[in-house]
């Protein structure tokens, strides 16, 4: 068995974290140990059973220390606990805790070793009641976001140069002020309209959706704020509404939503045309920078003058161009007389070569066909001779001919078979028309057919030999 003693001695520095089976063994057996061991078994056994969880309870004896670390104790009216909250998690709460609050914290069981005390660290802490209004809270939205109404296709163009704004809020928020101041040093010129209503307290979400459709159905203005500062998630939760929501979406005015400050959302942001993060950002998301349009369009001035400026010199500078080409018409007439008088000579000059050159041309190839120009007579003898000679040919040609005809048509009498039987051959043949050459060919009463010099005679076979 592993003893709390040679454990702690074999590393003193190393937390204690001894298993179900030590606890078992050390509750069985009877093991003499410190309380600082005790304390540490202790520890090990609240922090291993009870998770992290949510308790609800009161504040009382709340102090925070110069090291931003806070103590208090969370009760009810059956028990308490000490609890205490490290200056890391503390620093990020928005809002003072103080006794008599009801409070919801999120901690983990311990003890505090040195004094054997059970508390609770406590990791984040809110006011009772607002986990079910964030719970509501992401209910509403994921029911809103299901039905369409956060799509981004309905989401309208802010225009970019509103006469007019409409600001839906308090008369005695602060928030009023930051847009009017801010509208002011961006662009005096534009008009604000103020739609009062209350945005905190019972019934203010209403209240709110009324201002909105009354600023709608006015039409008084180009684009609508609705804002107020910041605050609790109970503060703001009037613009958690859904009835705010719906009117928003309905608003045929661009609304814009500057609730709260930059951490904050609510229902309203998603369901707005544009969301801002303060009620001064908004005012600033609505209204052009003046300063900035002055500067623009003093710069656009500038370009225009310069643009002006070199449109007329270079129209200045074609003014005396064409003044220079401007003459009296007398004097553009006599030019013309003259130049058509310059026309004329060069025309009669070139008339005059150009008849001398295809005379020249003319004289020049008649001689050179009277050189080139055939003898006739020459020309008739040797046509005379020509035909005298091809007389000549053919005769002798023909001749030639006829002489290799006779030839031929000797050789083709003496083979036609016709004049072997003219000196008393004959062709023997079968009844089938085989040739006989041979008597062995035959046989006893066999018909032949003998073939005469004229005429053919049946004969039959008596004996052959």
């Amino acid at each position: 068995m592993r003893s709390i003693n040679s454990d702690r001695q074999a590393d003193a520095s190393a937390a204690y974290n001894p298993s179900m089976a030590d606890l078992i063994e050390f509750a069985t057996q009877q093991t003499v140990i410190s309380v600082a061991e005790l304390n540490r078994l202790a520890r090990s056994a609240v922090e291993r059973g009870v998770p992290l969880v949510w308790v609800a309870g009161e504040i009382s004896n709340f102090k925070r220390y110069d090291s931003g670390h806070c103590y208090f104790t969370l009760k009810d009216d059956a028990a308490q606990v000490d609890a205490v909250m490290f200056r890391h998690k503390a620093q990020h709460l928005d809002w003072k805790p103080d006794n008599g609050m009801q409070v919801e914290v999120r901690a983990t069981a311990t003890v505090y070793e040195a004094r054997g005390k059970f508390q609770l660290v406590v990791d984040a802490m809110r006011r009772a009641g607002l986990g079910a209004l964030y719970a509501a809270f992401e209910k509403l939205k994921a029911r809103l976001e299901q039905e369409g109404l956060f799509d981004p296709a309905l989401k309208r163009p802010l225009p970019p140069f509103p006469r007019t704004v409409g600001v839906v809020t308090s008369l005695q928020a602060a928030a009023l002020r930051d847009v009017i101041t801010t509208l002011r040093r961006r662009m005096p010129a534009i008009s604000v309209i103020i739609y009062p209503t209350a945005v905190q307290g019972e019934g203010a979400g209403v209240r709110i959706a009324d201002a909105i459709a009354l600023a709608g159905a006015r039409a008084e203005c180009d684009v609508l704020i609705v804002c107020r500062g910041g605050g609790s998630i109970e503060d703001l939760w009037a613009f958690n509404e859904e009835v705010v929501a719906r009117a928003i979406r309905a608003s045929p005015l661009p609304v814009v939503s500057g609730v709260g400050h930059e951490t904050d959302f609510t229902i309203a942001d998603f369901a707005a045309d544009a969301r801002a993060p303060t009620p001064t950002a908004a005012a600033e998301l609505v209204s052009p920078d003046g300063a900035k349009l002055r500067r623009e369009v003093g710069l656009l001035g500038q370009q225009l003058s310069r643009v002006f400026a070199r449109g007329l010199e270079d129209r200045m500078q074609r003014l005396d161009y064409l003044s220079r080409r401007l003459t009296h018409p007398g004097e553009r007439i006599r030019n013309q007389v003259n130049h058509l008088q310059h026309l004329m000579t060069r025309l009669r000059g070139a008339w005059g070569r150009n008849a001398d050159e295809q005379s020249w041309q003319l004289r020049d190839t008649a001689q050179r066909l009277r050189v080139a120009g055939p003898e006739t007579g020459a020309l008739i003898m040797q046509q005379q001779e020509l035909a005298r000679r091809l007389r000549s040919a053919v005769r002798e040609r023909i001749t030639a001919a006829a002489e290799r005809v006779g030839g031929i048509r000797a050789h083709l009498l003496h083979l036609n078979p016709q004049s072997v039987l003219e000196r008393g051959y004959s062709i023997t043949e079968s009844a089938g028309g085989e040739i006989i050459r041979d008597s062995a060919q035959l046989t006893e009463s066999q018909v032949l057919k003998v073939t005469l010099a004229r005429g053919w005679a049946g004969v039959k076979v008596d004996r052959t030999g």
